[in-house]
């Protein structure tokens, strides 16, 4: 008996079988619509957009990339697009946004398997912000991809302060007495020494990210949470009292104007001769090397101060996520696996002067940190090596990311150190950071 079977039937049979079969390729489709950010260094935007070209020739996918950076117009695209269900395949977005739109998102789990496989794990930032209800849902970045750590005048630190950077972090990577040394009593003793000279350290005090972020590392050295990974207020306890008196002191010697810093304003005043140390990633540095060289060959980028829970470095990372409404998911998996493989990495890493930072400790070993200068090996402990012992943080941590955006973006660290800036006491600052923390969280 001989069963005849239609054209449609056979069409219906194999629509069906379909999501049975993944056949991994980009040539799938056709087409690819990226947003990413648009690097302030020099040739960045050239770098991804050569490599981009060369997968898509070999893929036969024709790409196209808008690169965004002013103002916040990625996470203002990514808003629009969000809400209509349509725009670019891949976005790229900064540290709380994957959160913001998880929902929307394309998980990438089989992406982050096999990278993971070859190059180890991802640092706890990263997992902590992309990875949510046990999935992937973006693929962490290294292109915009920041530390904080300190960048201090070498000969300044050392007349006045007695801080020899040189010593302390040589380009090598031994721990050295002068890094142990290196505590937030020694910081304390220094900016007083330098405030005094007339070139105070630069901290801001306001709700700019530069900030936030150098709060939020000096918060968590002293294991001072303002909310626990529970959501639960944690303002009264020994370790926030603690790093409360540290700030009372600390902010006796910083600039006048520093409540109404921007993220900008440390690194005028680090360019301009006006400030002996800022925290700040190598965009500071390298417009220095430019407008004031006197003062880039002066410059030497450091781990940040011990405390008693430990070291903490200030970490910003980007991702680039997948719309879940994308009608080429599979190109851009493709796409972005290989933009996030090792030598792709370290391509656009040296082309950048070594700004951008992987997501992956097993690619800190590129030579580019090395051979930046002036002077030689000035960045070379921007990345987080293992001699550092210190670990990336991103402020509002451990609080669950729902609250720890509102903690950041409302700087409510740095503000708690400008009430007593502004005269109050610590129980007044707390008060007030409690009142917010209870305002948004109901």
């Amino acid at each position: 008996m001989t069963t005849r079977i239609t054209r449609r039937r056979a069409l219906q049979i194999g629509a069906a079988a379909l999501p049975l079969v993944h056949v991994r390729t980009a040539s799938a489709a056709g087409k690819l619509v990226l947003a990413f950010w648009d690097h302030w260094v020099p040739g960045g935007n050239d770098a991804m957009t050569k490599q981009i070209n060369a997968w898509a020739q070999k893929n036969k996918v024709d790409v196209a990339t808008d690169y965004m950076s002013a103002g916040n117009k990625l996470v203002i695209t990514a808003a629009a697009e969000d809400q209509a269900r349509t725009g670019h395949d891949a976005i790229a977005l900064p540290v709380w946004e994957v959160h913001n739109h998880a929902h929307a998102f394309e998980p990438v789990d089989d992406v982050m398997q096999r990278l993971t496989a070859k190059y180890g794990p991802t640092n706890e930032v990263c997992e902590y912000l992309a990875r949510i209800g046990g999935h992937w849902m973006a693929v962490p970045s290294n292109s915009g991809a920041q530390n904080q750590p300190p960048c201090g005048r070498i000969g300044v630190l050392k007349d006045k302060a007695g801080l020899d950077v040189l010593a302390m972090y040589p380009v090598n990577s031994e721990y050295t007495p002068g890094a142990e040394a290196w505590t937030w009593d020694a910081h304390l003793k220094a900016a007083e020494a330098c405030y005094t000279a007339g070139l105070p350290f630069a901290l801001g005090l306001s709700d700019c990210g530069d900030a936030v972020d150098f709060h939020g590392c000096l918060f968590a050295a002293f294991g001072a949470e303002l909310v626990d990974g529970k959501g639960n207020i944690t303002l009264h306890t020994p370790e926030i009292r603690q790093v409360m008196e540290y700030g009372q002191q600390l902010v006796k010697f910083l600039p006048k104007d520093v409540m109404a810093y921007d993220s900008a304003s440390n690194n005028r005043a680090l360019i301009s001769g006006q400030s002996a140390l800022i925290f700040n990633p190598p965009s500071a540095w390298a417009v220095a090397k430019r407008d004031a060289p006197q003062i880039a060959r002066d410059c030497w980028t450091f781990s940040a101060p011990r405390g008693p829970k430990g070291r903490f470095v200030a970490y910003n990372p980007y991702f680039w996520g997948i719309w879940s409404f994308s009608q080429n998911k599979s190109a851009a998996k493709d796409l972005l696996e290989y933009l996030s493989e090792h030598e792709q990495v370290e391509e656009r890493t040296r082309k950048v002067e070594g700004f951008d930072v992987p997501p992956f400790d097993s690619m800190l070993d590129f030579k580019i940190w090395e051979e930046v200068e002036p002077p030689p090996g000035t960045v070379f402990h921007y990345p987080i090596r293992p001699s550092h012992h210190a670990r990336p943080h991103v402020a509002g941590t451990p609080a669950p990311p729902d609250i720890a955006v509102q903690i950041y973006s409302r700087g409510i660290m740095p503000k708690m150190f400008g009430k007593l800036f502004a005269g109050q006491s610590i129980e007044q600052s707390i008060a007030w950071a409690e009142e917010e923390l209870s305002g948004f969280m109901r």
